[in-house]
């Protein structure tokens, strides 16, 4: 019994870490269990037995195979096992959600005997994970005369597995946590740096917010009995910067419900708030667990007679409490009036849009998962009867505006939706369920979609998705045990579902550490194409991307499919003239600041950013799609001028061909049905068919933002501001300044080019620079490390070719070689310039990280505490983001350069141009041009 006594060695390892035994999901592990519960002088066979109930995962995982087989064995009297009686044996398999527990429970309803099929059926009408195969050993049982059969698919048709639910409560009572002040990040409740253990979901759960933290949440459960603690970030929005599974997860194990006496450690209907409410992009999570986000708007401007904002002496709005949330206030939410009212009963805030019909079926439900497979269930079970589905689920919001345009994506959403009234015409705010044609899973949060994937009982792709893929960019910086244990089985499970991998399991093609966001940018070949993505970088320059938590992206791979409302849209447009001296990225900085401006608040948050960008290509104009998930935007379109599409598409298939070269395409050809749509839409833009996607010129907006580019006219930084007297402007995107601001005195420490937000011309920026400095000064001397991270290998091989990386590699005192990869994470630096795998690197934090208290200068995207670099307790560490040229100057200076030593620098390099078009090209297939 090795597999049994192994599993002993790690649960003592676990015990001395605090830790209980890890759920199993090693089938031979169960059948192990199995044999020792059957011999009743075993040992071993309490606690075996103790692991069959309550520490099996269910799902699909090889250990649910065997545990349903097991318990089939028992129902049907094969086995006898006297802690486990044929109702309870039922029971258990009612908790194991699908795939081999569905296939027993069928096996058992469709058998001969009457009284176990009666019984199996019971269960069955509970279950909503039936795919293909499962509906089809239905609609066949009905077709010869089943009355079983008949009889469960009358149930899915009134939809009984939601209505016999519990409603729920009318009045939820609620104890408050403030877990931090301004925006909280999700790296507070599932830190970037412990990405490895996500999948461990006990051992994950110990990192989020601090143990003190975590002690004080439970103390206020044990002062509070019957209450939720509600989690709160207050003067700021709760859970920016990224959808994460893993933080919700972490939320609900410590604060939620547990889903099922028998699955450990997955919990649900966590509660979480904020002053600013919840990210778009979290809230979709939240809603996946069944929980409750809550816009408390328990603080708001001051303001005068007039009604205008009293500013303090930065020129900040002051604030002033409506109602106090501090930590231990016991409050209530009334689920009927939707209101949050204060322990006496008074009214605080109205919560209606937390509790919005289709959100209250999720938290009825237990998750949003839930509510989409019952819905495809109930559909295939009216339509084997012949009859019309009982209206049972929240009719789906559909709101048309007569006379009124189409924004870009309302279009979009218009095209690929599905279930909603033929011929209507959605604006925004309609609930849409849409077609996805692009999913691309991260490698930090793919093993929780394996997970996800395992406990829906999916097994393989939905045929309706284009293009999956599968990236290895987030731990591609340090190949260590921990990447050892978790890539492998996870590229494994992948490729077997029927996605494309970044590393192949039978290692015959190059393992491929592109930044996944580039390749799904390249492997968006529709400017009509909905993807969704595991990460909040999902921007794509063509089409429409979201990025997602672990579980949506699980549901889109399953089913092909998303819910959401069409989000409301602000349109960006230019003016004005680009300075020669000036990058690109500094126009997408410019576009924040001047959005502030021009509104006051941030109306990016939770829309789609419509940007007018016109002539540039994909790749660049991806700087500024990528950059909307700091601007705390849904998502982002561009529009292109047919000319720069083409183009765009062009350079996709280009691309996407090496891929295929490499060896990765699949049995279905996965790929090259990409280059075969992409040639498509080429023809349909060429011949006029089909132009590239405007809007309609009678579409509304939210708002209307016009950045003048004749304003920006030197290099700015986004600073993190972390000794803001005002805790809630720290660590948020919205300080952008310029560097003369810093008068050349601010010393930096690391500088880094990488991660999703740089692009080839990037990477011959930083080559151009150094050899105009060499040839100025006869050699280039770093006064600060400078860490260099081509985002993909594609760069890297042009680069070789065009002759560029040879100055790159004189100045490196570090070149990673794929055949020996680090096996640990740099802890110092020195001052020379670090050549790294193409791959996230330091912007994601789970590996690499600058040393403590550090100033780092990067390209990169996150600033949020800790993540790029960790404070000291003398001093914090900060994350700067800037331009290519000047983060490569600043580390060649040791700080920041004046606007003079700036322009001198940049002399003569060809920096990311941006023109906005003038007039109409007579060659143009668009209105827009």
């Amino acid at each position: 019994m090795s597999l049994y006594t192994d599993y002993l060695n790690e649960i003592e390892t676990r015990k001395s870490e605090g830790l209980n035994p890890k759920p199993i999901d090693n089938g031979a592990l169960v059948s192990e269990l199995i044999e020792q519960i059957k011999d009743t002088a075993n040992a071993h066979r309490e606690d075996s037995l103790k692991f069959f109930i309550y520490n099996t995962l269910p799902g699909t995982t090889s250990a649910a195979g065997v545990k349903a087989d097991f318990l089939k064995e028992i129902i049907l009297g094969a086995s006898d096992v006297a802690e486990i009686s044929p109702e309870f044996a039922f029971e258990l398999l009612s908790h194991m959600k699908g795939g081999p527990s569905v296939r027993v429970l069928l096996d058992l309803a469709l058998g001969d005997d009457a009284a176990i099929a009666a019984q199996a059926a019971d269960v069955l009408k509970t279950q909503v994970f039936l795919y293909d195969a499962d509906q089809a050993r239905l609609k066949e049982a009905l077709d010869s005369g089943n009355a079983v059969a008949k009889d469960l698919l009358e149930s899915y048709a009134k939809a009984e597995f939601f209505t016999k639910l519990p409603d729920i409560d009318e009045e939820i009572e609620l104890v408050t946590y403030i877990a931090g002040e301004g925006d909280i990040s999700t790296d507070l409740l599932s830190p970037g740096a412990e990405a490895h253990s996500r999948a461990d979901r006990e051992l994950h759960g110990k990192c989020m917010i601090s143990e003190a933290g975590q002690k004080h949440i439970e103390e206020l459960k044990l002062q509070h009995p019957g209450k939720q603690v509600m989690l709160i970030a207050e003067k700021g929005t709760m859970g920016v910067g990224s959808s994460r599974m893993s933080g919700v997860n972490n939320v609900a194990l410590w604060t939620g419900k547990q889903a099922s006496p028998y699955v450990p450690f997955v919990n649900y209907a966590p509660v979480v708030a904020g002053t600013n409410g919840i990210s778009p992009i979290f809230l979709t999570t939240v809603g996946v667990t069944g929980g409750i986000g809550l816009d408390l708007k328990n603080w708001v401007r001051k303001s005068d007679e007039d009604g205008n904002p009293i500013l303090n002496n930065d020129g900040n709005p002051i604030l002033e409490q409506k109602y106090s949330v501090e930590t231990g206030t016991v409050l209530k939410i009334n689920t009927k009036s939707k209101k949050l009212l204060s322990e006496d009963g008074e009214e605080l805030v109205d919560v209606a849009a937390s509790f919005t019909p289709q959100k209250a079926e999720f938290m009825k439900a237990g998750g949003s998962y839930a509510i989409v497979f019952g819905k495809k269930l109930q559909t295939f079970a009216a339509g084997a009867l012949g009859v019309e589905p009982t209206p049972v689920f929240a009719a789906s919001k559909e709101i048309t505006k007569d006379g009124q345009g189409l924004t870009a994506v309302e279009k979009i959403f218009n095209k690929n939706a599905v279930g909603t009234t033929p011929g209507a015409t959605l604006h925004a705010g309609s609930d849409v369920r849409v077609e996805v044609n692009i999913v691309g899973s991260q490698d930090t949060t793919g093993l929780m979609t394996m997970q996800e994937l395992e406990a829906m009982a999916a097994t393989i792709v939905s045929p309706i998705v284009d293009g999956a893929y599968q990236s290895g960019c987030h731990t591609a910086s340090v190949w260590d045990k921990k990447a050892q244990a978790n890539t492998p089985r996870l590229m494994k499970f992948m490729n077997d579902f029927g996605l494309i991998t970044a590393r192949d399991p039978k290692d015959q093609y190059h393992a491929m550490t592109d930044v996944i966001h580039k390749v799904l940018n390249d492997l968006t070949v529709s400017d009509w194409d909905i993807t969704i993505g595991g990460d909040s970088h999902t921007r794509m320059s063509k089409g429409v991307a979201f990025g997602a938590d672990s579980g949506t992206v699980a549901l889109a791979l399953a089913t092909g499919e998303a819910s959401m409302p069409i989000p409301e849209s602000v349109k960006v447009t230019f003016k004005g003239q680009m300075a020669e001296h000036m990058d690109f990225r500094d126009v997408v900085h410019a576009t924040q600041l001047q959005m502030l401006e021009q509104h006051g608040d941030n109306v990016f948050q939770g829309r789609v950013i419509e940007v007018h960008i016109g002539t540039l290509l994909a790749d660049q104009a991806f700087t500024f799609t990528d950059w909307t998930a700091e601007m705390k935007a849904k998502a982002s379109i561009c529009i292109s001028n047919d000319e720069t599409l083409v183009g765009s598409l062009e350079l996709a298939k280009h691309r996407i061909q090496i891929m295929i070269d490499k060896g990765m395409d699949n049995d279905v050809n996965m790929l090259q049905g990409l280059i075969d749509k992409a040639d498509a839409r080429i023809a349909e833009i060429k011949s006029g068919a089909k132009p590239a996607l405007t809007p309609d010129d009678s579409a509304k907006y939210f708002a209307e933002v016009v950045v003048d580019l004749d304003q920006i006219v030197e290099p700015m930084i986004a600073d993190p501001d972390v000794n803001n007297a005002d805790v809630s402007k720290r660590y948020t995107h919205d300080t952008i300044r310029p560097i003369s601001y810093y008068n050349a005195e601010k010393k930096v420490d690391l500088g880094f080019v990488g991660s999703c937000m740089v692009h080839k011309g990037d990477m011959k920026i930083v080559a151009q620079m150094l050899k105009n400095i060499e040839a100025a000064n006869g050699k280039v001397e770093f006064k600060a490390p400078l860490v260099v991270a081509a985002p993909t290998y594609n760069i890297i091989d042009e680069m070789k070719e065009e002759g560029d990386w040879e100055i790159l590699q004189k100045y490196s005192g570090f070149e990673f070689d794929d055949l020996f990869p680090k096996s640990q994470a740099r802890t110092e630096y020195e001052n020379i310039l670090y050549l790294e795998r193409p791959g996230c690197n330091l912007c994601m934090g789970n590996q690499e990280k600058a040393a403590k208290g550090d100033t780092v200068l990067a390209t990169s995207t996150r600033l949020f505490q800790g993540r790029v670099v960790a404070d000291l307790p003398e001093k914090k560490g900060e994350s700067l983001l800037a331009s290519t040229p000047l983060v490569v100057l600043s580390a060649i200076l040791g700080r920041t350069p004046t606007l003079e030593e700036y322009k001198e620098a940049v002399e003569g390099i060809d920096l990311t141009k941006f023109a906005p078009p003038l007039e109409v090209p007579a060659n143009a297939k668009s209105a827009h041009f």
